[in-house]
């Protein structure tokens, strides 16, 4: 006969059973949500993105001529090929065909006059080399020649920033093709930073469209110009969670480093990340110590931990603040 203690023993037994059988009827928990990417993380998937970009071979217009005559070619055969219609497949087929070769003539003119611009600017690196390479781009290019205007306000924002915002004003944005009002909205918004003004460059930063930038150094060149709009307009976490997808001292950012620098020292100052000041003034330091200058009287509108900070570290180096470089885009 079963004790008392028997039976508690069976109860509990069964208890146990029960409970376990309902565990296992129950469904899997739900999995938790993707864990979001590090800064680090998304860095790297931008500079494998970069190099795979940056190693693409040059266009090759040969090619592209074939393959456009290939299908025209095919769009003509079906034209012919078609029993029913009459002169309707054949006009399609000649419609597409001028279509083409309209697309061709126009390919082959920007990349002459791309290869043609870079050959001005690259011998452009003095100041009479920037005199005569203004000269020729006023005589041999058209008169509001949107590629022609971006290069001369190239060389002109590196003495005379006013002169340049001026020249890229005369570009009608909403005319032109995306990544064109694109380049010319982030070279005014970075030359009315240079000037002070943070409120137009703001309104233009607000509509560089980071994410639909292919081109590496145009992606880089928009995050560093918007990120310091943000961060010297009242948006500092919106500008250090932008530019801290991107690696400032990576070897493919070289030419935009200091740039960067200097817009991370703007957003570091607006959320009042102190250390984040003194390393981004350091890094800048370590370019070129005059750089410093940027953040010290005359200029404007400068954070006042950040104009603080430039100053002890000039002092600390024991240089002397001569005229800000410019820095090219």
């Amino acid at each position: 006969m079963a004790t008392e203690s028997d039976k508690d023993e069976a109860g509990a037994k069964d208890d146990a059973e029960g409970t376990a059988a309902r565990a296992s009827s129950r469904p899997p928990p739900a999995k938790s949500k993707k864990k979001k990417k590090s800064a680090a993380e998304v860095q790297k998937e931008l500079a494998e993105i970069g190099k795979a970009q940056e190693d693409r071979p040059p266009v090759d217009l040969k090619k592209i001529y074939v393959r456009v005559g290939l299908v025209v070619a095919v769009v003509w055969v079906i034209a012919f090929i078609v029993p029913v219609g009459g002169f309707i497949p054949k006009a399609v087929a000649g419609v597409a065909t001028l279509v083409a070769i309209g697309v061709m003539v126009w390919l082959d003119r920007y990349v002459k006059k791309t290869q043609a611009l870079g050959a001005i600017l690259k011998g452009a690196d003095t100041e009479e080399g920037r005199k005569k390479a203004l000269e020729r781009l006023d005589t041999e290019f058209k008169k509001g020649d949107t590629q022609a205007v971006i290069a001369k306000a190239q060389l002109q924002m590196q003495e005379d920033p006013r002169a340049a915002l001026a020249t890229l004003e005369s570009v009608n944005v909403d005319k032109e093709l995306g990544p064109i009002a694109g380049q010319v909205r982030a070279m005014r918004a970075m030359l009315h930073l240079t000037l002070g003004e943070t409120a137009e460059a703001r309104a233009l930063a607000d509509k560089l469209e980071l994410g639909k930038q292919q081109e590496p150094k145009t992606r880089v060149m928009f995050a560093a110009v918007a990120g310091e709009a943000w961060a010297r307009s009242g948006q500092g976490q919106k500008a250090v969670d932008t530019l801290d997808l991107f690696n400032p001292d990576a070897p493919e950012h070289a030419e935009m480093k200091a740039q960067m620098w200097r817009a991370r020292a703007f957003a570091y100052a607006a959320v009042n990340d102190t250390k984040g000041i003194a390393r981004a003034l350091k890094k800048l330091a370590d370019v070129n110590p005059h750089l410093l200058g940027m953040f010290l009287p005359p200029q404007k509108k400068v954070h006042p931990l950040l104009e603080r900070e430039a100053k002890q570290m000039v002092a600390r180096l024991g240089i002397v603040q001569r005229k800000m470089v410019r820095q090219k885009m």
